[in-house]
């Protein structure tokens, strides 16, 4: 299902053999490595890792090639994943006002007390208290939430 779409994907999950996983995990660690690098990497001849990739891409089992942001080093350093309670049948739309928001950083629809989970990156505990206060407890559909401030992150990827 594609979560922020909202509607379930059709499409068979694409078959991956073990060459295609380590691309996966070699452009996972770095995004901006070379298709020769990959290559020499995964042990195949370039002209075979670039048509992986680019069947990857093409499959939808590589989306998006994204740099990943420090947030202290780049300013934000307030950070707090905030869940909502969401009254029925509000997700289409409140999702598209999320999306809107641009300390949201990430958006999930779960299952459990509470219906959505964000994590909010802010410049610091005052702007955080106006997002979390003046956009999302504001917005329709919203019926309660609870924040979590982030005291440390860590990366597994």
């Amino acid at each position: 299902m594609d979560i922020l779409a909202g509607t379930p994907d059709q499409a068979e999950p694409a078959p991956l053999d073990d060459v295609d996983r380590h691309i996966i995990a070699e452009l996972t660690r770095d995004g901006r490595m070379s298709v020769t690098q990959v290559a020499q990497n995964v042990h195949i001849s370039r002209a075979h890792a670039y048509t992986r990739i680019a069947r990857l891409t093409s499959d939808g089992v590589l989306t998006k090639f994204t740099a990943l942001v420090d947030p202290i080093k780049a300013g934000l350093k307030s950070s707090a994943y905030v869940t909502l309670k969401v009254s029925q049948h509000s997700w289409r739309e409140l999702r598209e006002e999320l999306k809107a928001i641009p300390e949201v950083h990430h958006i999930a629809l779960v299952g459990g007390d509470f219906d959505v989970i964000l994590l909010v990156r802010a410049i610091d505990n005052t702007d955080l208290r106006r997002v979390i206060f003046d956009q999302l407890q504001s917005m329709p559909g919203v019926l309660d939430t609870q924040t979590f401030l982030v005291f440390e992150d860590v990366d597994t990827r």
